[in-house]
């Protein structure tokens, strides 16, 4: 916990009170940039209702994300790590981590990929994005590891700060007392269909940051909302974008561009900065897709010749949805007889199209890696 008293207020920046949503921004000087954004996310989704089977092909990148967005707040895993723990876990699984001595930043960051798996299945299923919704996210985030301590699923109830490693006081969030009606307001403009929908992310995704509603974890709720936002909003058909990427190569600029918010009013540059953060990262994601989609059809035939069966689409798409797995996996969950099953590994390791990252002794199952499609999406 913080003591306040060794904090220096010299160069802190407070919540802008009473300026949200912003009475007007500079249309003309957003005019290019949301234009570029605009093309750029549409050729990104226009990829997306193209691909038939996008969940299965493009699953690694919410990994990806995860990866990326939790390093951002000093999390530091990889996709590598991620993907075996997720091949040694079921879902859910998290009590026994410390005698399996898996490292906590590993489990944090697979908690983000949870929670934000978990808000994409009950939207899908009719579940509007509310606070409950919110907080709901933010207990999966916050359920093990170091965030457990921060009251996950609760907003704060003291005075938070954003403070930098010499401890200056950067930014004065709002206050407690007034969180309620600041989230209230937020979820409010978040449903207003008035507001253009990248602009009303932009703004929206500020909001939350400035407002920091929870003790810990506020960064990665946030950025989680901008996919979800996007999503329920239909500027996507699928929740596969992300932004996490972009915004960890710009960290300075996006971080001191929120707090001159707070500063100086400069809403119009901010959406100007996130609205070329959409435009570079739905280019980024239309290549890695692209990628990752022609990877899928080079491969169909070479499995087809390879394992000679009918099911040789079931384990072409479980390894890209999957492509760190033990064999119970694909045992049990490729949709694959057992028998035919069992066949399978040892034809792809055969065949090169699999490597053995641990053979198999007693009952632990071998571990494979589907490396083609890792070197697509390791970050």
């Amino acid at each position: 916990m913080l003591d306040v008293t060794e904090l220096n207020f010299d160069d802190a920046v407070q919540y802008h009170y009473g300026e949200f949503p912003p009475k007007s921004l500079n249309y003309e000087k957003l005019m290019l940039p949301l234009g570029r954004a605009v093309d750029a996310i549409a050729r990104f989704d226009q990829m997306l209702t193209t691909l038939k089977n996008s969940d299965i092909l493009l699953a690694p990148l919410r990994n990806q994300e995860a990866v990326i967005s939790s390093r951002m707040e000093g999390t530091i895993s990889t996709m590598d790590e991620i993907l075996r723990y997720e091949a040694d876990h079921s879902e859910g699984d998290e009590q026994d981590k410390k005698a399996a001595n898996i490292r906590s930043e590993v489990i944090e960051t697979i908690l983000y990929q949870r929670a934000l798996r978990n808000a994409e299945r009950a939207m899908a299923d009719g579940t509007p994005l509310t606070e409950h919704m919110i907080r709901s996210l933010h207990q999966v985030l916050l359920s093990w590891g170091r965030g457990a301590q921060k009251s996950p699923g609760q907003y704060k109830n003291e005075q938070n700060y954003i403070v930098d490693n010499r401890r200056n006081v950067r930014f004065i969030p709002i206050s407690p007392t007034n969180l309620s009606a600041g989230m209230q307001l937020l979820l409010s403009y978040m449903h207003d269909e008035q507001s253009q929908i990248l602009i009303r992310t932009a703004l929206s995704h500020l909001e939350f940051e400035a407002l920091h509603p929870f003790k810990d974890g506020n960064g990665r709720v946030g950025r989680m909302l901008i996919t979800l936002m996007l999503w329920n909003s239909k500027v996507i058909s699928a929740p596969h974008f992300y932004i996490s990427g972009y915004l960890e190569e710009q960290k300075e600029e996006y971080t001191s561009l929120m707090r001159e918010v707070s500063k100086s009013g400069v809403w119009t540059d901010w959406c100007a900065f996130f609205l070329r953060a959409v435009e570079a990262q739905a280019e980024r994601n239309l290549k890695i897709a692209n990628s990752i989609s022609k990877l899928y059809e080079e491969m169909k035939p070479i499995f087809g010749d390879v394992l000679s069966s009918r099911y040789s689409i079931h384990a072409l798409d479980f390894v890209f949805e999957n492509p760190v797995f033990r064999n119970t996996q694909f045992l049990s969950k490729s949709d694959i007889p057992r028998p035919t099953a069992r066949r399978f590994g040892p034809l792809l390791v055969d065949a090169g199209l699999l490597e053995t990252i641990e053979h198999g002794a007693g009952r632990r199952a071998a571990l494979y890696r589907f490396e083609p499609m890792m070197e697509l999406v390791r970050v």
